[in-house]
């Protein structure tokens, strides 16, 4: 067991040097090896109010899992965090720690805060190369089959938590391989697809059965899953529908979604060509539009698809960029440069209907709007422009209409997302509840989870005690 030292740093996760890693698609980050695992858990405090877990949208038991690990009993800590996460390797890559467990931790108001997904991640790794693959405990089965429409982050929590409740519980995921934005969204750099895949079939072997290639909505409705036999159904189908900004020649060739281009790359695996043939819109002088993490992902991606040069072009300064901070870090060092204060007004494009650049206004920020962040006002006489022959549009997707359209009889809002009670996930439609980005709206992993974990207590509930 690590000696405790007083106030010591944060243990560095080591990972690929930026010149290298900007050219490949390994995972940047490399991982603790068990003694920095151990020498970083041994700063926690275990505090008696641990905060921690109050920053944590599905309530991981932060402080026990790293008392186990600083025993060195990797497979009871692997447990413990199970207890509240189906995907704990996931989550300890891709959440935003800074302003969840880790924004909340004691020790973080005089230092550095405990790499608290630092630890998750190594402990998940740890027990799927290690460990015994003992699955978790289940309830008895109680003979109530569950429908989960969508294999993203919201839909793979709702089935490992009812699987373990006792529930049999089936998903119905629309592409040929299940993840939603886990596959589809985040890069390989960043969240390694074996892994997706691993943490999937953790829950297959625990009972959850995966129909891929089954578009509810358009296949099968939700009133026939119910003829089927299913007592309640959770839909949890995202917001993949791409939004452009509507601008002057946005039909030009060289102009598409952040969406399509990083499906194209992750899930139908452009980027390891020529061992997957899947065409990819390549460019030398590449421009993304927004500066969410899909933006980074995007702008990173392209990078290292072979672009000479990779601008985002933001209409608000740095201290406004919605990007995890470790991702903009990464994106800079990477050599992307970042356009700050800039707005888009129309595209250029050649006689052949090609984009070869975009026109732009300066801007400066004004009184805050309504999302709190301060309204970017243009600066007359301003305009200038970028040369570009590809650009990545990534300023946020709508609600999916595939399934909610085919639904008349469950409550939409105007902008098309499902309308379900707060802390349970009930919809308008009984026996339907609902969570992830198709209610909230874009978000992350990890609030996605937090919604599919309220929607399956409410669910079991019902499920056991009636509606």
């Amino acid at each position: 067991m690590p000696e405790k030292k007083k106030n010591p740093g944060r243990v560095s996760m080591p990972e690929q040097p930026a010149k290298v890693r900007a050219h490949n698609f390994l995972e940047v980050p490399e991982g603790y090896t068990l003694k920095m695992a151990q020498e970083e858990a041994a700063r926690c405090l275990n505090c008696k109010k641990p905060l921690c877990m109050e920053g944590c949208p599905v309530g991981v038991l932060i402080p026990e899992f790293i008392a186990l690990l600083v025993q060195g009993d990797i497979t009871a800590a692997a447990r413990k965090i199970w207890e509240r996460n189906a995907l704990p390797a996931v989550c300890g890559r891709v959440c935003p720690q800074e302003s969840q467990c880790e924004g909340n931790c004691i020790v973080g108001k005089r230092g550095e805060p405990v790499a608290i997904g630092n630890l998750e991640r190594f402990v998940s790794d740890w027990e799927r190369e290690n460990g015994t693959g003992q699955l978790p405990p289940q309830e008895p089965k109680t003979g109530k089959k569950v429908a989960v429409v969508g294999a993203g982050p919201s839909g793979l929590t709702v089935a490992g938590d009812l699987i373990k409740k006792g529930h049999d519980v089936t998903i119905f995921e629309a592409f040929h391989k299940p993840g939603g934005v886990l596959v589809y969204g985040i890069p390989e750099f960043r969240l390694p697809k074996a892994i997706v895949g691993q943490e999937v079939h953790f829950l297959e072997r625990q009972g959850v059965t995966i129909n891929c290639n089954s578009v509810v909505g358009k296949c099968i409705s939700l009133d026939e899953l119910f003829e089927e036999g299913f007592d309640a159904i959770y839909v949890g189908v995202g917001a993949g529908l791409p939004r452009f900004m509507g601008l002057p020649g946005e039909n030009f060739i060289g102009i598409l979604s952040a969406n399509e281009y990083l499906t194209r790359t992750n899930l139908m695996k452009g980027y390891d060509f020529p061992n997957y043939d899947t065409p990819v819109p390549s460019g030398k002088k590449v421009v993304v539009l927004g500066a969410g993490n899909v933006a980074m992902d995007s702008a990173r991606t392209a990078m290292r698809m072979g672009a000479e040069s990779v601008k985002i072009v933001y209409r608000r300064s740095r201290e406004e960029m919605p990007a995890r901070n470790a991702e903009i870090h990464h994106a800079e060092e990477e050599g992307i440069e970042l356009c700050l204060l800039a707005n888009p007004t129309k595209y250029i494009g050649n006689d052949e209907g090609r984009l070869v650049g975009m026109e732009c206004l300066k801007m400066e920020l004004g009184e805050p709007d309504d999302s709190g962040r301060r309204r970017p006002v243009p600066r007359k006489g301003s305009e200038f422009s970028i040369e570009c022959d590809l650009c990545i549009v990534a300023v946020g997707s709508g609600a999916n209409p595939l399934l909610t359209g085919e639904t008349p009889d469950m409550e939409l809002n105007k902008r098309g997302n499902v309308v379900a009670e707060p802390g349970s996930g009930k919809t308008s439609k009984k026996g339907v509840w609902a969570g992830g980005d198709i209610v909230s709206g874009a978000a992350t992993v990890i609030l996605a989870m937090g919604a599919g974990r309220e929607a399956a207590n409410s669910m079991h509930r019902y499920l056991t005690q009636g509606w």
